[in-house]
């Protein structure tokens, strides 16, 4: 297969609803390795395409095609209320997609978290107590911003009530 078709053909699998396929997964079907997958999505990514790499597999974001919103949300907190701000989203029925960071040096920092449940939250703090590194919003007091898929604007500005509430959303 060429670069063209497998390329194509990446796209049509992470492309399909609730796909998250890993790099691996990914060289295996296609019959080539992992760095040839990674260098395929960062061309990808090259020509336009938004594709999103999680710790479980990249996707193609198709949030405005279901008609969900997708908004941004300001939060400061300290790291152990973390599992408690992305469960309050989660829980409200909002994907947390990502964390953006405002940082001194690099600029903006963004993390992909393509979380939907509390079981995504779960495994998410559990690889970072397992791996012992730091949340991005540590690297700013906290500070950071939240990109997440609701139901329409009116789901949106619930979620984002109900963590000022809270004291998560500034």
């Amino acid at each position: 297969m060429n670069a063209e078709k497998r390329r194509q053909t990446i796209l049509e699998e992470i492309s399909k609803p609730n796909a998250l396929i890993s790099a691996s997964l990914l060289a295996k079907n296609l019959s080539v390795s992992r760095q040839v997958i990674v260098g395929d999505i960062a061309i990808l990514r090259a020509l336009g395409h938004e594709i999103i790499a999680t710790t479980r597999g990249y996707m193609i974001p198709n949030f405005s095609e279901s008609g969900k919103y997708v908004g941004k949300l300001a939060c400061n907190h300290s790291p152990p209320d973390t599992i408690n701000e992305l469960y309050a989203i989660v829980d409200s029925g909002a994907t947390v997609l990502d964390i953006i960071v405002e940082h001194e040096l690099y600029g903006e920092i963004t993390g992909n978290l393509n979380l939907a449940s509390r079981s995504d939250v779960d495994n998410f703090i559990k690889k970072v107590e397992s791996q012992e590194v730091k949340l991005l919003s540590e690297l700013t007091g906290g500070i950071h911003l939240h990109t997440i898929a609701t139901r329409n604007k009116n789901h949106f500005d619930e979620i984002q009530k109900s963590l000022k509430e809270k004291g998560f959303a500034i």
